[in-house]
C-alpha cells in the first residue's frame, strides 16, 4: 500500500536529499544550488507557487521514500492551466512498488479535478527504464518538439539591459 500525501514542512531535508540522489543519477551531481531554506520557502512560503506530494515509508519513523515536485503551467491553445512535474523520484530499493505511478496518478487526479489540460513533463533520452515507465501508463513523447534553456552567463547576459543603442540593436 502507498501510503501518499501531499509535502509538509517536515518533509524538506528528505526531499532535498532525493533532490541530490536525483543529480546523482541524472550525472550531474554538483549541479544543485537548492537549500533546505530555499525549498522550504518555494513549498511553503507565503505565496508558494511549486507543490509536492510525498510518499511515506511503510516502516514508522524512516523517511520518505519517493516525491514529485510541481507547478502550474498555461496552454494557450486550451485557454487553462495545466501541471509541469518537474521531479518524480522514488529511491532505488523501494522502486517496482507502485509509488512512482501513484504519485502520477495524484497529478492526474488533480488535473481531471481543476479541469487543467495536461501533466506534462522531460525526460532524459537514455533513461530508458523511465521512459518505459511513462508509456505504460499512457504517456506519449512529444515528437517533433525540442527543450530549449536560458541559463547561466547566458541567461545573465542577455537578461541584463543593453548598455548602448549598438548593443541593443545586437
Amino acid at each position: 500500500m502507498t501510503l501518499l500525501r501531499t509535502a509538509a514542512p517536515a518533509d524538506v531535508p528528505a526531499i532535498l536529499g532525493m533532490i541530490h540522489d536525483l543529480a546523482v543519477y541524472e550525472k550531474e551531481p554538483d549541479a544543485v544550488k537548492n537549500t533546505v531554506e530555499m525549498l522550504h520557502a518555494n513549498l511553503f512560503g507565503e505565496n508558494p507557487q511549486i507543490f509536492s506530494h510525498v510518499v511515506d515509508s511503510p516502516v514508522p519513523g524512516e523517511p520518505i521514500v519517493g516525491y514529485s515536485l510541481w507547478f502550474l503551467n498555461y496552454s494557450t491553445w486550451e485557454g487553462t492551466l495545466g501541471i509541469h512535474l518537474e521531479d518524480l523520484y522514488v529511491r532505488p530499493e523501494t522502486r517496482g512498488g507502485g509509488h512512482g505511478k501513484a504519485l502520477l496518478r495524484e497529478l492526474a487526479k488533480i488535473a481531471v479535478e481543476r479541469g487543467y489540460a495536461r501533466v506534462e513533463w522531460s525526460v532524459l533520452d537514455w533513461n530508458e527504464p523511465s521512459i518505459n515507465f511513462y508509456k505504460s501508463i499512457g504517456a506519449a513523447p512529444m515528437d517533433g518538439w525540442h527543450v530549449f534553456r536560458l541559463d547561466g552567463a547566458e541567461l545573465s547576459n542577455f537578461g541584463t539591459p543593453a548598455r548602448d543603442a549598438a548593443q541593443a540593436l545586437a
